[in-house]
């Protein structure tokens, strides 16, 4: 699977994406995802109880303060019944993409890779 195939199908889920901030909701919107939460990772608490949905996906960052966050609210959500979808985020944490806001980038660079060969 490729990044086309998690979009899809968290598209085709309708699934809400949490995000830690406007960059990375941009370059989200930029591959197609519909339903994208930008939070303020001071202030995540505020948001948890705002979220009424079965499954979520988490794309924080994969530094150390994306995994911190990403820890703290798939255990507050889960604690209310939330399914966390880690797929995309596991995909996404085997390449060398370490802020979501880059993901594009990312994307251009592996295709150019691979139209090299």
């Amino acid at each position: 699977m490729d990044v086309d195939d998690y979009v899809d199908k968290i598209n085709d889920k309708n699934l809400l994406v949490i995000v830690e901030g406007k960059k990375d909701r941009i370059a989200l919107e930029g591959l197609g995802i519909k339903r994208i939460l930008e939070i303020n990772p001071s202030a995540w608490y505020k948001v948890i109880d705002l979220i009424d949905e079965k499954e979520v996906v988490i794309l924080t960052d994969l530094d150390k303060e994306g995994k911190r966050l990403y820890s703290v609210l798939k255990d507050r959500l889960q604690r209310k019944g939330v399914k966390v979808n880690d797929k995309f985020r596991n995909f996404l944490f085997k390449t060398r993409l370490r802020q979501i806001e880059g993901i594009n980038s990312y994307i251009k660079n592996e295709n150019r890779k691979r139209n090299r060969y």
